[in-house]
């Protein structure tokens, strides 16, 4: 897309982003018909919802900023949004959050490019852009999950935007056993117990009963590796 359109990198970089108002008008205009607002979870994002009240997700990492984890019924706490949430808005000068949808309608309503409304500072959305800076705290609550977890699942990812694509060898170092799930296969897939390229929704609900069947004969940490349920 930015081959054929070089402009609409700038749409997703931070330095353009808090430089050049027109850009972030035109951002705003983007954040109006954003595919998140018709999205809806799917097969997969429903299976790590049944994984977590059978009392077995301790942590889910994920870089996709549309929420649907939360509404498919993940508990907020249990979710880590390490690239941030498209559902809502910051301050870039004081910091301060408030709901997507409230801004946007001020859009709606003609302020091309609304400022905040607490010191008139910058607005974006709460995204880590091209350019900006992860937030420590998230990326040390991924880690730490990683090294606590006994099963580590990375699903749909192709295991090369660092640092998360670290969690994974942080995990297998630590112990747990490794499930890839990934169309592709990656530069990972030797550090796996199991690789599997089915499709996600087909695939990630027979691998959130697994782990329920391994609990059930073995106990929480069992020996049976994946290949064998």
């Amino acid at each position: 897309m930015w081959t054929k359109n070089p402009e609409a990198e700038k749409l997703s970089n931070i330095h353009y982003y808090m430089a050049d108002p027109d850009v972030r008008k035109r951002a705003w205009q983007g954040r109006l018909q954003h595919p998140a607002w018709r999205a809806v979870p799917n097969a997969g994002h429903d299976a790590l919802v049944q994984l977590e009240r059978r009392g077995l997700l301790l942590a889910l990492v994920t870089q996709n900023i549309d929420g649907l984890h939360q509404r498919a019924g993940n508990s907020p706490e249990l979710v880590i949004e390490v690239h941030g949430t498209v559902h809502d808005v910051i301050c870039m000068r004081c910091g301060t959050r408030g709901p997507m949808q409230e801004t946007l309608d001020r859009v709606r309503a003609g302020e091309e490019d609304p400022s905040c409304l607490n010191c008139g500072g910058i607005l974006k959305s709460a995204t880590i852009s091209f350019g900006q800076a992860l937030v420590p705290e998230v990326i040390a609550h991924a880690a730490q999950a990683a090294a606590e977890a006994d099963l580590f699942m990375a699903v749909g990812t192709s295991l090369q935007v660092y640092p998360v694509a670290g969690l994974l060898p942080l995990a297998k170092n630590a112990g747990a056993r490794v499930v890839i799930a990934n169309a592709e296969p990656t530069t990972m897939d030797h550090l796996a117990d199991a690789v599997i390229s089915s499709p996600i929704s087909e695939v990630l609900p027979l691998m959130c009963e697994w782990p329920l069947r391994e609990r059930a004969s073995q106990g929480v940490r069992g020996t049976t590796s994946p290949d064998e349920s």
